[in-house]
């Protein structure tokens, strides 16, 4: 329990960011260079700014990232889908650039392990950290005018704008927050294994948004809970322990991963009866209607 839950804790950092961009109706396909940039950065600068100096400097990275996006979709007006696609493959250049495409180490390998080590017999801190996280998007979701807001937001941009509601303000903050969990994960990861490689996260953007969708937050934004996430989280979790201890290869349970994904997104579409969502035979056939006069 204590290993599925301080690696899950990883996953569920960079999920906790993507469930309040998702509850917009928008997407965040740059958190897994976020996050290999961010440990970058908190092991390669050991040497010159300390080891806290150091983490608190990756953070940052992860918060200035974040800034990016918020200004390519919000500023500039560019989709999200579009603009965090930009956004990832440069940050991942960025990754192999500073490292040269090779792992790098840090300065003291003791450091990290206060990370992962379980503090209480089972919590690990950055599984603390995750709860905490959780718990504060759960508060702020549900008892405050901001976090109704986002939903307002994700049910109809418009109609919120047109309601008095910024739009723009929270959509810009959704995406520097998603950048900030990002960074923070990636951080975490990096001190807990002493490494920072180009090639982190590589897998955990899909596995992210599984999470969310699987906790219930559609991907056209309005609906959603931060405690949805948490059970999508624990599941995703209980999946890949259960498949490693089978011997499973891990790209076998990424196929796992995005079968599951797409199963709850056709079933999303058939339960909500959209009409954008046609999976029937008769909708995609041409349908003759009545022609009608036009009225003088």
């Amino acid at each position: 329990m204590s290993l599925s839950l301080d690696r899950a804790a990883t996953l569920g950092l960079v999920a906790v960011g993507l469930t309040v961009v998702l509850l917009l109706g928008k997407l965040d396909l740059s958190v897994g260079s976020i996050l290999a940039l961010s440990g970058i950065a908190a092991i390669g600068l050991q040497p010159q700014l300390g080891q806290l100096g150091a983490a608190a400097f990756g953070v940052c990275v992860g918060l200035l990232a974040g800034v990016l996006n918020g200004v390519l979709v919000v500023l500039m007006q560019i989709n999200s889908l579009v603009a965090t696609l930009a956004s990832m493959i440069f940050l991942r250049a960025m990754c192999h650039f500073v490292t040269e495409s090779n792992p790098i180490s840090g300065a003291d390998p003791l450091f990290g392990l206060a990370v992962s080590r379980s503090l209480g017999g089972t919590f690990s801190l950055r599984t603390f950290i995750f709860l905490i996280a959780i718990v504060l998007l759960f508060l702020w979701l549900t008892y405050t005018v901001a976090g109704r807001h986002v939903y307002a937001v994700g049910s109809n941009e418009d109609a919120a704008t047109a309601s008095g509601v910024r739009s723009g303000r929270y959509i810009f903050g959704a995406f520097v927050f998603s950048g900030l969990m990002a960074g923070t994960a990636g951080v975490m990861q990096s001190l807990a294994t002493n490494t920072g490689s180009p090639v982190f996260g590589s897998t955990v953007t899909l596995t992210a948004i599984a999470a969310v969708v699987i906790g219930g937050t559609r991907l056209e934004g309005g609906r959603g809970s931060a405690l949805g996430t948490l059970g999508g989280v624990l599941v995703l979790a209980a999946i890949t322990t259960a498949l490693e201890y089978e011997s499973v290869p891990s790209y076998y349970q990424n196929i796992v991963t995005g079968s599951i994904l797409l199963l709850l997104i056709l079933l999303d579409r058939i339960a909500s009866n959209s009409p954008r969502s046609a999976l029937s035979l008769s909708s995609l056939l041409p349908v003759r209607s009545k022609e009608q006069s036009p009225a003088r």
